[in-house]
């Protein structure tokens, strides 16, 4: 009989092994299911959001175009113009930069600096190749330009000549750093970026105000519906999604302009006597962000009132109650997750809108996605582009902060 027993107490051992090894297969299958969406985020998401927060403290143009250049202003007081050595090595850092695109993106990056640098470095760079002693080439491109015997410049190459730099963040919230490095606010007619973020940041909570105020009641008569009659609405509500941004943005333009039909209507109801200026401003740009961002309202709040037993409201009633206490007593504490999710979503999504306040609205209506375009487009500078866009993505890592803070909050009291 021994033998039988030794196997019993064997048994339950073998099975924990056996349940062991069953779940870390079901763990590795889970994890394979799910790895191809983890390798497409880490590679659209993660790899461009490391790469722009890299860009936008990156500064490459000087530091490889002029390294001679940085050695021979090495211990400069940047008070007075350099020594003849440091004209020299301009030049011999400028003669063997391998291609012009090369001289373009360093005169791109130091007019940045000192307006008028470009056409400095430029117009140099077109005179190569310089002989002669250091005091021959100073007086050469002197006599060129009078401006390299100004020190701005050079104090523009002497601040930039490291490869990572501040300097685009730190304009990106209207601050500089000085001759010497410390960090200083930009004179007042220099400051933009202040004003423009909080420009951004008005006209995203004016649209989100907007689009609760309406998409509130939408969504509680569609949750209040039978489940066939919402279906058929809710595709309604879904119409704008397949639809281009493009294509609304220019019905909107139908229809706001002078002679469009909101104007044309308002006129033929006596409402107005002439016709409202609603293109080009700060209201053609709220409707039609508020158009487009409307459902992003909507299916938050839907989703959280569908679970919501209508039976709570009649409760409230028939204990003394009225029908419009009850129902902010009662009913709206109960979608505050669906308003707090759609408010975030649509904040979020509003404070990166470029097209919409590009086409309909006027020049104090541009938003921060319009700069960093700007920035990419037109003037080049991709290192300010990706402060701009690492400071719009540092405000929503911080609203998604502050909204979870006060979600975890409510949970504690509740």
């Amino acid at each position: 009989m021994a033998p039988p027993r030794a196997q019993d107490s064997h048994a339950p051992s073998a099975l924990r092994k056996a349940l062991a090894r069953a779940e870390v297969r079901r763990k590795w299958r889970a994890f394979s299911l799910t790895l191809p969406l983890l390798v497409f985020l880490l590679l659209t998401l993660l790899v461009p959001i490391a790469a722009l927060l890299q860009r936008a403290v990156e500064n490459p143009e000087v530091a490889n175009a002029l390294p001679g250049t940085m050695r021979a202003l090495d211990g400069w007081d940047r008070r007075d113009a350099p020594p003849a050595a440091a004209y020299a090595a301009l030049v011999g850092d400028l003669a063997r930069l391998p291609d012009r695109s090369d001289a373009g993106a360093l005169a791109r990056r130091l007019n940045s600096e000192v307006p008028g640098a470009r056409s400095m470095v430029m117009g140099a760079y077109r005179d190569l190749p310089f002989d002669g002693t250091p005091d021959a080439i100073k007086e050469r491109l002197l006599g060129a330009d009078p401006r390299w015997g100004e020190a701005p410049f050079w104090r523009a190459i002497a601040k930039n000549g490291a490869r990572w730099t501040p300097d685009y963040l730190l304009a990106s919230v209207d601050l500089q750093r000085d001759a010497l490095g410390q960090v200083e606010r930009m004179p007042e007619e220099q400051r933009a970026f202040g004003g423009i973020l909080l420009r951004t940041f008005h006209i995203s909570l004016v649209v989100t105000l907007v689009c609760l105020l309406v998409g509130y009641p939408l969504a509680w008569w569609l949750a209040s519906l039978p489940a066939r009659s919402a279906n058929v609405l809710m595709i309604l509500v879904l119409v704008p999604f397949w639809t281009s941004i493009l294509v609304r943005v220019a019905a909107w333009i139908v229809l706001l302009q002078s002679e469009g039909l909101v104007n044309r209507g308002l006129m033929g109801l006596g409402l107005i006597e002439q016709p409202l200026a609603l293109l080009f401003n700060r209201t053609g740009v709220v409707i039609a962000m508020v158009h487009i961002l409307l459902p992003f309202m909507i299916l938050p709040l839907y989703s959280v009132m569908k679970s919501v037993p209508p039976t709570y409201l009649r409760a409230a009633v028939s204990l003394g109650s009225s029908p419009i206490a009850a129902f902010f007593r009662v009913y709206v504490p109960q979608t505050y997750p669906g308003i707090g999710a759609g408010a975030l979503l649509v904040f979020i999504l509003a404070i990166g809108y470029y097209v919409t306040p590009a086409l309909l609205g006027g020049a104090d209506d541009q938003m921060l996605s319009y700069y960093i375009a700007r920035y990419t487009n037109v003037e080049v500078n991709w290192g300010m582009a990706c402060a701009l866009g690492a400071l719009l993505l540092a405000a929503t890592l911080l609203l998604y902060g502050v909204y979870r803070r006060m979600g975890k909050a409510e949970l504690s009291l509740g």
